[in-house]
């Protein structure tokens, strides 16, 4: 009895010893996951909710040649417009949500990254056929204490799903004899 008494002493002081797991990070993460789902989700509807977003938000130009290097809050809103007038956004597939770190401490910090397919729709007009391309993209969020969005950047590439959509089908199997001639 003794014995029995003595292990479960011995075990209950090393459980009692671990320390304790600071689980806020993954917390954050998994709120915020949930941020940029409904992000998202109001971005296929075409009513994006910019309360999701800080007053001072900064989302990053990742576009090659940008004039300058982020957009405010109310420059997305005008550019968000733009963007509905002339094209339709499917995301497709399950976003794959991955936590973020902290740039400087490299620890998790309750950000969010994920990976994902957009389908866009150039819609038809009188003069034009609708035509879609799919763009592969990679998009962060950065947060701050009350939840809002402070930082966004998405990479993918937009020139030439641009290329694609504006620009006339090429023949791709049509080969330009007059320019190998010598």
């Amino acid at each position: 009895m003794k014995t029995v008494c003595s292990i479960f002493c011995i075990a209950l002081l090393f459980v009692s010893c671990q320390p304790k797991v600071d689980n806020t990070a993954q917390l954050k993460f998994e709120e915020n996951s949930k941020t940029v789902k409904a992000l998202m989700d109001s971005w296929q509807s075409e009513n994006v909710d910019y309360s999701l977003y800080a007053d001072d938000v900064v989302i990053k130009e990742t576009a090659f040649g940008a004039k300058k290097d982020s957009t405010t809050l109310a420059e997305m809103k005008e550019h968000d417009k733009k963007s509905f007038a002339a094209f339709d956004f499917k995301f497709l597939g399950d976003p794959v949500f991955l936590p973020g770190v902290n740039s400087e401490t490299k620890m998790a910090d309750g950000s969010v990254r994920y990976y994902g397919d957009w389908e866009v729709i150039r819609s038809a007009t009188d003069s034009t056929e609708a035509k879609s391309g799919t763009l592969s993209v990679y998009h962060s969020f950065d947060f701050n204490d009350e939840g809002k969005i402070v930082y966004e950047q998405m990479y993918g590439d937009f020139g030439g799903l641009w290329k694609h959509l504006f620009e006339p089908e090429m023949d791709m199997n049509n080969n330009d004899e007059d320019a190998t001639e010598e």
